[in-house]
């Protein structure tokens, strides 16, 4: 049976329906795939897809995020690719939109991949699943939200994404998004990723300095070296996957945030 559905770049995607032969191009929705209780049918997942690592160990790789195997995933006839408008290479997948069906997302704050989990959830024919899926991502940052207030969490944060040059997630950015979900204000004013000198940080009036473990891997040296620079800043490593992946780990992000709110308790 063939169904039609309209993806977030607002393109009529039509699949045979369910799908059996999937390729997902983006480590999040790979993850939300398998959580929705799919298996076999995903056949294709990038490097990148590593959770969960059983499943990662025995799927066909296509490549990184932004440079797919086109060949191979030609070769592997998928009857859906699920990608995303920002970590996808726009010219990749438009030529993958001239063989197969390619259903995209476009995500910048919780409210959209929560739409997203429910518009997989369709596509897959998964939707009881996805809903209760949202439903735990809901409730827990509801109450994330509640225990900003009661915590009196309200500090200015800079979260660090990238090194030489340094970069930070911005404005109109998911990540920026949960930031303001758990009760910190984001100091970049620009949006997206802008590139900052850590020096323009001392006048920004910065007590928190996030430093991601991806897509660049900060590690404890990185903190020393931005704390010399920034002494009057409280800097930590935090896990880039609890603030950008947005699918099915935003059940583990929220007691991860949970247990971080408490550490930025005044």
């Amino acid at each position: 049976m063939q169904r039609t559905f309209v993806d977030q770049l607002h393109r009529t995607v039509t699949i045979n329906y369910p799908p059996q032969r999937i390729v997902s191009i983006v480590p999040s929705q790979t993850e939300l795939l398998f959580d929705l209780g799919l298996d076999e049918e995903v056949i294709g997942i990038t490097k990148f897809c590593i959770h969960p690592i059983e499943k990662f160990a025995t799927r066909t790789k296509v490549g990184g995020t932004k440079k797919l195997r086109i060949d191979q995933i030609r070769a592997l006839q998928p009857d859906l690719i699920i990608g995303n408008k920002e970590e996808n290479t726009q010219h990749e997948v438009e030529l993958l939109m001239e063989e197969f069906p390619v259903w995209m997302s476009d995500i910048s704050n919780l409210e959209e991949a929560m739409t997203t989990i429910t518009q997989i959830g369709e596509i897959v024919n998964r939707e009881p699943e996805a809903a209760y899926l949202n439903h735990l991502i809901n409730a827990g940052f509801t109450d994330l939200q509640t225990l900003a207030l009661t915590k009196g969490i309200h500090q200015s944060v800079a979260y660090l994404i990238w090194k030489d040059p340094y970069m930070f997630a911005g404005r109109d950015t998911f990540i920026d998004d949960i930031l303001r979900k758990i009760g910190l204000q984001n100091v970049m004013t620009q949006s997206r990723y802008p590139e900052i000198a850590l020096e323009e940080l001392q006048t920004a009036n910065c007590k928190l300095v996030f430093l991601s473990s991806e897509p660049y891997p900060f590690k404890e040296k990185h903190l020393k070296e931005i704390k010399s620079m920034l002494p009057e800043a409280k800097v930590m490593l935090v896990d880039g996957e609890m603030f950008s992946w947005y699918g099915s780990r935003l059940v583990k992000a929220v007691n991860y945030l949970f247990h971080l709110q408490d550490e930025l308790k005044p």
